[in-house]
């Protein structure tokens, strides 16, 4: 337990006992409120001392940690006095009449954060006979009085040794035990007994038993210290893994501090001062979270980050903002909690393991013919001797090609070798041929190359050798659309690059891996690949940047003036093919046209559409659907048909076509009834929509032709939505009543198809989710939607005050300014005027930008709408009454105005306008 400075400022134990001593002498058994009332007092007190010292020293985590257990002894200690000495004296305690308070868990630790629970055991020599019941009982009303949340139990030693040998988290918080207060002869006896009767022996289940733990919560945090919104204490890299390490070195070496697991051989003094600068910061971050809320909140959400990098002074920098600085530092601590979780392991492992039974599993043991003079130690590639890598730094990227190449891990001391020697990559290294060779074979590998290089950023190696790459190590983007940092992002894409090819995703990926299996330049997509984001976190755009690394970057890698250029423009356009498959109309010829123009050669359409699917998806769970993949390849079919025979119009028939006979064999229908449905939909409207969603149109139709007026909505489990599909004959207004008819039911519009009809009936369909991103499923939900698109279609509602009244459903959004913006554009179509809108999404959006439209006497052909986490993208083809462009510019400038009213303006202005 770290000392604690002018410990009186925070309590005054003394004084508080001597005023209870006095009530107590006067009130008697009436002294028990008053008495609470001096505690809770000396509690907020004492609080504010340490919140105040924190805001002085924003960054001193472990003072902070420890005066909070300071501050919580005191508090039970004059609790106890109180009790025994007031509430229920005795003359002469018998032998059952005694016990102690010990403190478990990190309060034992003496660390705590300011709204930690309080974790106390009541142990007693023997069974609790009345007058030991009655006292603990009034301990605990009393800190119970005082709004503390414990955590306690109440045992007898012989209690404790049974209950701790049977259950691993009873015994975890005992190991951290401590005493605080009462008899100490009591807490020997139970520590004794502890470590002789429940400890011995039984070290390596103990050890097993904790990383199995640590491995499933884990799991439950997202298996990744690089997620956006971390747990402080028990995200992967977070405090909880530093505990393990403490538990489990406490364990088997029976250490009384983090500083004595570097007597025990299982960290270095650096390692160990790295353990305790990273515990010093997240615990800061945690104290300051829980500063803030008032509660017990250990996730860094989107929300908090901001007002945390405030207090610990981070400032804004040239194209870094203070928060993502913040973050960065924070990951990068992370890191070192994972780097020193390898260490620790690895020492464990070489002390504590029998031959062939390890606690960290070998991946593969095979032994390489060669080793270059490496050597195996128990299947894992380790160093001869310890100055290996300072003999040759080319061996540092040496060791990892041959673990990829030969399918082994890296023995962990090689792995802390490399981190420490890793400063020996110099100009001269990066400018050698080989260690250029060398890694190009590991990014190509058609093996496992993201499980590689993941090694190589744990050591440091990779951001050394490429150190354009090391600028984005723990960089994160402040948004809810990226889930990962930028290093952590490529790195997943390269891997899912090496499992569409081998055909591991060919289910998911069907036409990505089909384009893999006949590219001629394969390099070249997995160097753009590392390359796409590389430039994130400078000032300007991240593609231009990154394009001039390309430029710079690949002559050393040992690319071709040819390839150079290509990864050049794959990393400059990286977001071109996304940009037009989610945010225009794919069946306007113009479109495919301009797109086609931009990309110029089928060769860079097969490069540009792997990219684009892995960009996507290893951005984070749940990015990834069938609609993205239905609208990425209906680009890719239509750009590669007009490159390679110079115009679209004869592979838009065979589309259609083949459209229309995918959707009669699901109808399963008679082909003269078949054809009557088909010529009610144009072109347009079978290139558009994927066939699960016509067929359910067709069927739609069938059932209800002749009714004015058809709502059908059903849980659409391909994009994780409810499709709502409106058949209504078509007039002005009814796209923004049907969006506000959605968001009245309380739904949220995520994309948007709109069809007219040859018969003038409009055919249009919605995606719908819930405010936090879930679809309609029960009964009772999709009824209300219904309903609710009914009565705003009938006008039995008047949308405008209901819409007003309707609450704001996403607070963590408005973590997040963004300046909307308006782009208006004459050129993206032949028909249409393309209107393309950003701003903060939020559910009423696409309602108020209808209307806008609609009172703009403009006519919304199709719509489109994009979301990337809190910024939503809505894209609308439109034209005037008389069905040409809108060219004005006085009309252009006062569409522009009203939607930007429309986007940015609070609830009630907005829809009011």
């Amino acid at each position: 337990m770290n000392p604690v400075a002018n410990q009186r400022a925070i309590i005054d134990r003394r004084a508080l006992d001597a005023r209870i001593a006095e009530f107590a002498a006067e009130l008697g058994d009436k002294a028990r409120m008053p008495v609470v009332t001096i505690l809770r007092e000396a509690l907020a007190a004492g609080r504010a001392e340490i919140a105040a010292r924190l805001h002085a020293n924003p960054a001193a985590g472990h003072d902070c940690a420890a005066a909070q257990a300071f501050l919580i002894d005191q508090i039970v200690r004059l609790i106890h006095d109180y009790v025994v000495r007031f509430q229920y004296p005795v003359a002469n305690h018998s032998a059952g009449e005694h016990f102690c308070i010990a403190a478990v868990g990190g309060y034992g630790r003496g660390e705590m954060a300011p709204h930690s629970d309080v974790d106390i055991a009541f142990l007693t020599p023997m069974r609790k006979n009345s007058w030991t019941e009655q006292a603990i009982e009034a301990i605990l009303y009393i800190m119970w009085d005082l709004g503390l949340k414990v955590g306690h139990s109440s045992r007898s030693i012989d209690e404790m040794v049974r209950q701790a040998r049977g259950d691993l988290t009873i015994r975890t918080a005992l190991l951290e035990g401590r005493y605080v207060w009462g008899d100490q002869d009591i807490y020997r006896e139970a520590s004794v007994r502890f470590w002789k009767d429940v400890v011995t022996g039984t070290a390596r289940d103990f050890v097993s038993q904790k990383l199995e733990e640590r491995d499933q919560r884990h799991k439950r945090m997202g298996d990744s210290r690089y997620v956006v919104e971390p747990n402080v204490k028990d995200g992967k890299g977070g405090l909880r893994d530093l505990h393990t390490l403490y538990w489990i070195g406490k364990y088997i070496h029976q250490v009384r501090s983090a500083a004595e697991l570097v007597d025990a051989g299982l960290l270095t003094m650096t390692e160990y001062r790295g353990f305790r600068r990273s515990a010093n910061f997240l615990w800061a971050v945690r104290c300051h979270l829980h500063d803030i809320t008032g509660r017990a909140e250990d996730r860094l959400t989107f929300d908090l980050q901001r007002e945390v990098a405030t207090r610990m002074r981070f400032a804004d920098r040239p194209g870094k903002s203070a928060v993502e600085r913040f973050m960065q530092y924070f990951f990068l601590n992370a890191k070192r909690v994972g780097d020193l979780t390898g260490v620790f392991l690895a020492q464990l492992d070489d002390q504590f393991a029998a031959r062939d039974r390890r606690f960290i599993p070998a991946i593969l043991r095979r032994r390489p013919r060669k080793l270059s003079g490496f050597i195996l130690d128990r299947g894992r590639l380790a160093l001869p001797r310890p100055d290996f890598f300072r003999e040759d730094p080319i061996r540092l990227i040496e060791i990892f090609q041959l673990a990829d190449r030969h399918k082994v891990e890296i023995h962990p001391s090689a792995m802390r070798q490399a981190s420490m020697d890793a400063h020996l990559i110099d100009r001269h290294v990066r400018a050698d041929p080989r260690p250029n060779s060398l890694f190009m074979d590991v990014l190509c590998s058609p093996r496992d190359p993201e499980l590689v290089l993941r090694w190589m950023n744990e050591a440091t190696v990779f951001g050394r050798f490429v150190p354009d790459f090391g600028r984005v190590v723990a960089q994160m983007q402040f948004d809810m659309y990226h889930h990962y940092t930028a290093d952590e992002h490529s790195i997943r894409a390269i891997g899912l690059l090496a499992r569409i090819e081998s055909g591991e995703l060919k289910d998911d990926h069907p036409l990505a891996y089909d384009v893999m299996q006949k590219l001629i330049s394969r390099r070249v997509l997995f160097v753009a690949t590392l390359l796409h984001d590389i430039a994130k976190g400078r000032r300007g755009d991240h593609s231009v940047l990154g394009a001039e690394v390309a430029m710079k970057l690949c002559p050393r890698l040992g690319m071709t003036e040819a390839e150079t250029e290509q990864v050049a423009w794959l990393v400059r356009y990286h977001l071109l093919m996304s940009a037009t498959a989610f945010k225009r109309d794919l069946t306007d010829y113009k479109t495919i046209a301009d797109f086609a123009a931009m990309v110029q050669s089928p060769e860079r359409l097969k490069l540009l559409l792997v990219l684009t699917v892995v960009d996507i998806r290893a951005v984070g769970p749940g990015i990834w659907n069938s609609w993205k993949r239905q609208l990425l390849g209906t680009l890719f079919e239509s750009t590669e048909e007009l490159l390679r025979l110079g115009h679209k119009q004869h592979g838009r028939r065979e589309r259609v076509i083949a459209k229309q006979e995918a959707a009669r064999a699901a109808l399963g229908i008679d082909e003269a009834r078949f054809v009557q449905l088909a010529r009610k939909l144009d072109d347009a409207y079978w290139i558009a929509e994927p066939d699960d969603i016509i067929a359910q149109n067709l069927k739609l139709i069938d059932a209800h032709d002749t009714e004015p007026l058809t709502v059908a909505a059903e849980f659409y489990p391909a994009r994780g939505a409810t499709l709502v599909t409106v058949s209504a004959a078509d007039h002005p207004g009814l796209f923004y009543r049907i969006a506000g008819g959605i968001h009245l039911a309380g739904g949220n519009i995520i994309d948007a198809r709109i069809h007219t009809r040859r018969d003038g009936m409009a055919l249009d369909n919605f995606l719908v989710q819930d405010p936090l991103g879930r679809p309609f499923m029960e009964e009772s939900q999709i009824a209300r939607l219904k309903t609710a698109i009914a009565d705003a279609l009938a006008n039995r509602v008047a949308l405008t005050p209901r819409l007003i009244a309707r609450p704001v459903a996403r607070p963590r959004a408005e973590a997040f300014s963004i300046a909307p913006n308006v782009l208006v554009d004459n050129k993206a179509s032949n028909r249409f005027t393309v209107i393309e809108v950003n701003a903060l999404d939020r559910p009423a959006l696409l309602n108020r930008l209808a209307f806008a439209l609609f009172d703009l006497k403009c006519i919304v052909h199709s719509a489109h709408v994009a979301t990337y986490g809190e910024r939503a993208v809505d894209t609308f083809y439109v034209t005037d009454l008389l069905g040409g462009k809108i060219d004005s510019k006085s009309r252009l400038k006062t569409l522009e105005k009203r939607l930007l009213a429309a986007a940015s303006q609070d609830s009630e202005q907005a829809v009011a306008a």
